[in-house]
């Protein structure tokens, strides 16, 4: 039986709430729109880290920040890792990918086979084995060359910036690509033999807040924004890089229209791409669709930008799965799963063996409507300033750990969505915080940590094929051997 083709369709920090299929009555996103309805819509999908690197190797490792040792702000995977285009490429796929992958290490492909649009920025200290203090420093958050929110804020408007020319250039890559491998063989009248795992991964909606000057004035008038106070935690009552910003109120709704132009461009690349797999002869109910974003964007609410916390709109994402010929259109599932399934997701669809070890999950019950069984919970990690910071949700229970001596957080979603109340000291929650302490224990944090973690104890789903003759697969006994070299 043929294996399918896959295509993913990724952007960076784009907020869960911000899309047509969401709800959001502003933007225009009419291609995601569509595959949201003709799809499986993952309405609770979180990050395992609200920040760019650490999300992105996760999701390639399919495992948490502790697991496959990302838990910092720029730490990339190590070279040769087990990455899930690493497994597809080993079952005979061919691993190509455009635009933002975010590896700052010596191994840049990661598994890909083939780099359309680079995006290689290789950090001095995987070059000479030495960790410099000026990396150790910035890595720990205590120094930082980026400039701070409310310069981000102010400058938002109407221009042709570095993500959007780094976006047109990754997708232009993309469609010729693709019209190269499918039109051209479509008019030799003879289809590619491999199977294709494709991503095209795009900058946008991330900021700086830049867009065209017809999409920044059409959402001008029309965005919702955010002039609230920041709450008292200290953790929770920050921006990413620094404390509350103080801009004004044009100010704000200038960089949060941009951010819905950049929003609706993404939209629109995504759609390019799918209308040259169609020009191509390709069915697209044949393929595996997904689309996804590695965090969100506090976008000014309770008072913050960037993202870097565990409120919603930082660490829940967009996940929507599309392959009509196997799930009906139109299921929202509700329950709380993570970027990290991905891996073991795709194994199952593709008939691939997921590796041990992982910490990810099959979807496919859940795309079934089958949740029986179903642990409903999801986990973010972070490292920053020197802090291990811990995020469980389990069903509508969000907890929070920053440390010994910062307060815990509870927020019960079911009865406070705005997050706008911590739960953790009160008596009602009591038995859900001693449960929660035992279970960020046993993840290796706190004061009684598992000094043997070492993983979340999933059971992967997949079950690891026995080795055929003649194929590549010894890596099951070895996930760190390479079988490409």
């Amino acid at each position: 039986m043929a294996k399918p083709n896959i295509l993913l369709l990724m952007s960076d920090e784009h907020r869960a709430d911000v899309a047509g299929f969401a709800g959001d009555r502003v933007v225009r996103t009419p291609v995601l729109d569509e595959l949201a309805a003709s799809g499986v819509v993952f309405s609770n999908a979180y990050t395992p880290s609200p920040i760019c690197v650490p999300a992105r190797q996760c999701l390639m490792a399919g495992q948490l920040p502790r697991t496959c040792n990302c838990d910092g702000a720029w730490m990339d995977l190590a070279p040769g890792y087990p990455t899930f285009a690493r497994r597809f490429a080993q079952y005979a796929y061919d691993t190509v990918c455009s635009g933002k992958l975010h590896h700052i290490g010596p191994d840049q492909m990661q598994g890909w086979t083939q780099r359309l649009a680079p995006d290689a920025e290789v950090f001095a200290k995987y070059c000479d084995g030495l960790i410099r203090e000026e990396y150790l420093a910035y890595s720990q958050g205590l120094v930082t060359s980026k400039r701070t929110n409310a310069d981000y804020v102010r400058e938002a408007g109407a221009q042709f910036g570095p993500c959007q020319r780094f976006d047109l250039r990754a997708a232009e890559d993309a469609d010729y690509y693709v019209r190269s491998r499918f039109v051209a063989s479509k008019s030799r009248g003879a289809a590619p033999q491999r199977p294709l795992l494709l991503k095209l991964s795009l900058l946008q909606p991330h900021y700086p807040f830049l867009t065209s000057p017809e999409l920044l004035d059409y959402y001008y008038s029309r965005v919702p924004i955010f002039n609230e106070t920041p709450c008292d935690h200290p953790v929770l009552s920050q921006s990413q890089i620094e404390q509350p910003v103080q801009v004004a109120a044009d100010e704000i709704r200038r960089a949060a229209a941009a951010y819905y132009g950049m929003v609706e461009t993404v939209d629109g690349h995504y759609g390019r791409l799918l209308d040259a797999l169609r020009a191509g002869g390709q069915n697209l109910d044949d393929w595996i669709i997904v689309y996804l974003s590695d965090h969100g964007e506090m976008l000014g609410q309770h008072g913050i930008w960037e993202k870097a916390r565990f409120y919603e709109a930082s660490v829940r994402v967009p996940l929507v799965i599309r392959y009509p010929r196997r799930f009906p259109a139109g299921r929202v599932v509700r329950e709380n799963v993570n970027l990290c399934d991905l891996f073991a997701t795709l194994c199952d669809l593709a008939g691939i063996a997921a590796p041990p070890g992982l910490d990810s999950r099959t979807l496919v019950p859940l795309m079934e409507g089958r949740a029986a069984g179903w642990s409903n919970e999801t986990v973010s990690q972070i490292r920053r300033r020197g802090r291990h910071h811990v995020m469980i949700k389990q069903d509508s229970l969000k907890y929070q750990y920053y440390g010994e001596d910062i307060p815990e957080v509870l927020f019960d979603l079911g009865s406070d969505p705005g997050e706008s109340r911590n739960a953790s000291a009160d008596p009602a929650y009591a038995p859900a915080m001693a449960s929660f302490r035992r279970r960020l224990a046993a993840l290796g944090y706190g004061p009684n940590a598992d000094p043997h973690y070492a993983n979340a104890g999933y059971a992967p789903g997949v079950p690891v094929a026995e080795a055929r003759p003649g194929t590549l697969w010894e890596a099951d006994s070895n996930p760190w051997q390479d079988p490409c070299k």
